[in-house]
């Protein structure tokens, strides 16, 4: 054959129609699988992303709400279920989610272990720490730290009992340390430690403590409130009011003890004041309870004797100390009296006082609210 012939014949590439036809179903093959193998890897990319975005809702369910510390106050009623505590820490703003709560207690088999009560939390805690401080109950934050308040007006004793009540200290030892500041010394305040006692310098607040504390830490956290709250943001008026920093407390542990509206503080503190100037007695009943060692809803005659540095009926001037630990209202009410010229107060059946500046004008007063708690009490007048 002619060399043309034979190039026409088997295609211009050489590559004859019968050997053609199996390549391009092979590649045709190829690019199906190839496509199909592509779809493949991105169903399970897809597969994957749609699991990762889940995964990170489902754990953001999980994670604190906030940064947020502040605290919150949740009531959870009793006989509430899991569910419907969930949904409460969800309202108060405490947790992201109620389902997550829910699940999480479930998990860990707390169900039956949550307490009724009133809780101090924040959104900044974890679902464990929230989970915590419901296993453990009121009264406790999610450290375990059992919450006191120290009222004002409390005596030392008193101090010393309720820490004992809530499980935190002995009170025998605690009194015993708070006796004698001068035997130890624990920190910087800002102030000369008195040399008897810690009357008067336990600052009335609310205090977190663990369980078992000991008095040394007690009294550190509390005279550490009392300087931050008052002794070193008041240092120069201190030095100027022409009192001592232990004579300012003294004053404002009477007034504590004396007002009980909190308008008539800085009044009486004028009235302390004007009767120190003068010499005279300060006859205060708060001292004599004090000097007696126990409350009383009155006061006789026959109490008045008691022999004691704390009694002013019987001693000029101020007690050696104070009588109970004063609030910041007290204290400011004695670092600045009211400029007056009253001499004495009487107090009336509804608290307030009655202030006079003569013997005669405070007979009358004296009188008339004899008279009003003799009605009180059913009394004739």
């Amino acid at each position: 054959m002619r060399p043309e012939e034979t190039q026409i014949e088997r295609g211009g590439d050489g590559v004859s129609d019968t050997e053609r036809k199996p390549a391009r179903k092979n590649s045709l093959r190829t690019r199906a699988e190839e496509k199909r193998k592509l779809l493949q890897v991105r169903l399970v990319v897809g597969v994957i992303a749609v699991l990762m975005i889940g995964a990170t809702a489902v754990r953001s369910m999980f994670l604190p709400k906030s940064e947020d510390r502040r605290a919150v106050t949740v009531v959870i009623e009793r006989g509430k279920g899991v569910g419907g505590v969930g949904e409460t820490l969800v309202r108060d703003g405490v947790i992201r989610s109620a389902a997550a709560f829910q699940f999480y207690v479930r998990w860990h088999g707390a169900a039956s272990r949550l307490k009724a009560g009133r809780y101090t939390l924040s959104g900044a805690m974890s679902l464990a720490q929230v989970l915590r401080a419901l296993e453990q109950g009121p009264g406790r934050d999610a450290a375990g730290r059992l919450r006191i308040t120290v009222p004002e007006g409390f005596t030392l004793a008193q101090i010393a009992e309720s820490l004992e009540e809530r499980g935190i200290c002995s009170a025998d030892a605690f009194q015993q340390f708070a006796a004698k500041p001068t035997a130890w010394t624990s920190g910087d305040y800002g102030f000369a430690l008195p040399k008897e006692t810690l009357e008067g310098y336990l600052f009335p607040d609310t205090y977190d403590f663990l369980p078992g504390s000991t008095p040394s830490a007690i009294v550190h956290e509390m005279l550490l409130n009392f300087s931050r709250r008052f002794a070193r943001p008041k240092e120069q008026e201190i030095s100027g009011s022409g009192h001592s920093l232990h004579e300012i407390v003294t004053l404002a542990s009477l007034i504590e003890r004396e007002a009980k509206i909190s308008a008539d503080r800085t009044r009486i503190a004028g009235v302390l004041e004007n009767r120190l100037k003068k010499g005279m007695k300060l006859e205060i009943d708060a001292t004599v309870l004090y000097a007696l060692g126990h409350h009383k809803n009155r006061v006789y005659y026959k109490d008045l004797e008691v022999d004691s540095p704390y009694n002013t009926y019987r001693v000029v001037g101020l007690p050696p100390g104070p009588i109970a630990s004063p609030g910041i209202a007290s204290l400011e009410a004695a670092l600045h009296p009211e400029a007056n010229d009253y001499i004495y107060y009487v107090a009336r059946k509804s608290g307030a006082h009655v202030f006079s500046r003569t013997p005669a004008e405070h007979a009358a007063a004296v009188r008339k609210s004899r008279a009003e708690r003799s009605v009180q009490s059913g009394g004739a007048q």
